[in-house]
């Protein structure tokens, strides 16, 4: 393709990216490698027209130049920041450093080895549970409930509004998915509202704000000056949410894959401290991300593709992190594999998940105690998938042999 504006509207006028097609576990992935190879940067005339980057070289240049890409315009893929800028991830340095400096103090080594004694009571308790029963949904049954109770945790909150919160969210994102722009203003309205009495609470009955995030948003500062007071809001209204969705749709990934391998399975389960490492290359290859987006500032050529100002560009991870450029057998499961500690499942550059040390955890505790407390378990039914802007499982129905008492 030419860098004329004939050729650049003819390439705008392309369809080669369907994000509302039916899915199965293996065809995105399928489709993706092919992509990389013929199309990787693809045109959608979905949600209003957008580009998708589907190379780790072109995604990762973009994480990367923060001068060049703004997340300021639009950071995911549908849009639907409709009822409010949400600090941090809506906002580009310097303004976003301040949240980013607050939020990154509670995600430390230190405060996820006082969480993870927590952190693992709440899945055994959850696992012991559903394990017993034998047969289960790991996706509805756990992965839809457990992170629910984490941020009741992390956020010292009563685990009814976690779970209210849980459940207003899960409602958002299926709006999103469908395009339902009312129900979308509605739904985020309505945890607006639950971030305000968070921050009410807060405001009448202050804690430390060394041990909780809100009431060190609170006391935050901005080159001097308290931060305003609707983004604290709105970075409360973001940070109740962001951590809900990606752990529900990624744990049942997990355990598909294990089901389909059972010598990794029995590996794993002989030796648990294999786990991390297992968690990592999983992450690596079942990214639950493909619709995170930035804008760019002027009209720029990634590949041989002419992408105009303002034109939303969605970072496919989910295809990235399989790139065969930079992940030899990109669409293999190596446990040891050398340079895993390249992939962006988590993004990459000044926005990376500042909640990816906690998300690790509840992976790990998850498969750890699910190994633990069982000889076997295998698929017991037909997978259903999440759609568009995450990737990953919504059902899962498993059978599980729990583990004979010794």
């Amino acid at each position: 393709m030419t860098n004329t504006n004939g050729s650049a509207d003819r390439a705008r006028e392309r369809h080669d990216l369907d994000p509302l097609a039916p899915e199965t576990f293996t065809s995105a992935h399928k489709l993706y490698r092919e992509m990389r190879r013929t199309c990787p940067v693809a045109r959608s005339q979905s949600y209003d027209g957008f580009w998708a980057l589907l190379r780790y070289e072109d995604v990762t240049r973009v994480l990367r130049d923060v001068d060049g890409f703004t997340t300021s315009v639009q950071n995911t893929v549908p849009k639907f920041a409709f009822t409010g800028r949400r600090p941090p991830l809506h906002f580009d340095p310097p303004e976003h450093t301040a949240y980013r400096r607050i939020i990154n103090r509670f995600f430390t080594r230190e405060k996820m080895a006082q969480l993870e004694p927590v952190v693992r009571t709440f899945a055994v308790d959850l696992l012991d549970r559903l394990i017993q029963g034998e047969t289960f949904d790991i996706a509805v049954d756990y992965a839809q409930k457990f992170p629910a109770h984490v941020f009741a945790a992390f956020f010292n909150l009563p685990r009814e509004l976690s779970e209210l919160i849980k459940e207003v969210s899960a409602a958002y994102v299926a709006a999103i998915q469908v395009v339902d722009d009312e129900q979308v203003k509605r739904l985020s309205r309505r945890l607006y509202e639950i971030a305000a009495e968070v921050i009410e609470e807060r405001r009448r009955a202050p804690m430390d704000p060394a041990d909780d995030l809100t009431t060190a948003l609170l006391a935050g500062e901005f080159e001097g000056e308290p931060l305003p007071p609707d983004l604290v809001l709105g970075c409360v209204r973001q940070l109740l949410v962001t951590g809900m969705v990606a752990p529900s749709v990624f744990i049942g990934t997990m355990f598909v894959h294990l089901a389909q391998d059972l010598e990794l399975q029995r590996q794993l389960r002989e030796d648990l401290s294999l786990v991390p490492a297992a968690v990592e290359e999983f992450l690596r290859l079942y990214t639950p991300y493909r619709g995170m987006a930035r804008t760019s500032r002027e009209d720029v050529v990634i590949g041989d593709t002419l992408i105009r100002k303002d034109e939303p560009i969605s970072l496919v991870y989910t295809s990235a992190n399989r790139d065969e450029a930079v992940f030899e057998d990109g669409e293999e499961f190596r446990l040891h594999r050398p340079n895993l500690k390249d992939h962006i499942a988590f993004g990459a550059g000044t926005h990376t998940c500042p909640g990816a040390p906690l998300a690790r955890m509840m992976f790990t505790i998850t498969l750890e105690e699910a190994l633990r407390r069982s000889s076997h378990f295998e698929r017991n039914g037909e997978i259903v998938m999440a759609k568009w802007a995450e990737w990953g499982t919504n059902s899962v129905p498993m059978r599980f042999v729990a583990r004979a008492a010794t």
